[in-house]
C-alpha cells in the first residue's frame, strides 16, 4: 500500500503580506528562527513543530487553524 504524505497546507506568505508586507526575515526573528527556515515552511519543504506552528500564529495574533490547515485523506486521517 503506497505511503502518503499528510496535506498540510499553510497561508504564512499571504499573511505576511497582509501584516504590512513583513520579510521573511521579520517573521524569523519575530518566532525565534532563521529565514531559511521560514523559506523551507514557505515552500512545503518543512513541517514545523507544534510550538513553532503557535509561535508563527502568535506573531499574526490568528489561531493556528488560519496559518496551517491540514486536509485529511483516506490514508491519512
Amino acid at each position: 500500500m503506497p505511503s502518503q504524505e499528510p496535506e498540510i497546507k499553510n497561508h504564512i506568505r499571504q499573511l505576511r503580506f497582509e501584516h504590512g508586507e513583513m520579510t521573511q526575515d521579520q517573521l524569523a526573528k519575530q518566532a525565534g528562527v532563521t529565514r531559511h527556515t521560514i523559506m523551507a515552511l514557505e515552500a512545503g519543504k518543512y513541517f514545523p513543530s507544534l510550538l513553532l506552528a503557535f509561535r508563527i500564529a502568535r506573531v499574526f495574533r490568528a489561531p493556528v487553524e488560519q496559518v496551517f490547515e491540514y486536509h485529511a485523506t483516506e490514508l491519512n486521517l
